[in-house]
């Protein structure tokens, strides 16, 4: 069974900032470089290992990193869990082009 990915871009998710859960897989020093607004850190290893500390099924999860390559593996690699994740196109770098980060 393939795996349909969910994706969205930048400008869609800049438009509903305080309405999703946002998980960046990114390193915290990355995070800490600057971030969307109101997402929240767990690093691509922590999460992709321990997720049921930090993931609920019955929410849903826009992953972003900094080009959208980690997101999608973590995605990929969770498939079989049955969370509701959508990717982040262009990840924070291209965010960052458009929108201003947190720090």
């Amino acid at each position: 069974m393939e795996c349909i990915m969910k994706s969205v871009s930048i400008v869609e998710l800049h438009d509903k900032l305080n309405e999703v859960n946002i998980i960046d897989v990114r390193e915290d020093y990355e995070f800490a470089s600057g971030r969307i607004p109101g997402a929240r850190s767990v690093p691509l290893r922590e999460l992709a290992f321990n997720h049921e500390k930090y993931l609920n099924k019955n929410d849903e999860y826009f992953v972003v990193c900094q080009s959208g390559s980690r997101s999608v593996q973590l995605i990929d690699y969770l498939a079989k869990e049955n969370y509701n994740f959508t990717n982040v196109t262009g990840g924070t770098g291209v965010y960052a082009l458009q929108y201003p980060l947190e720090k």
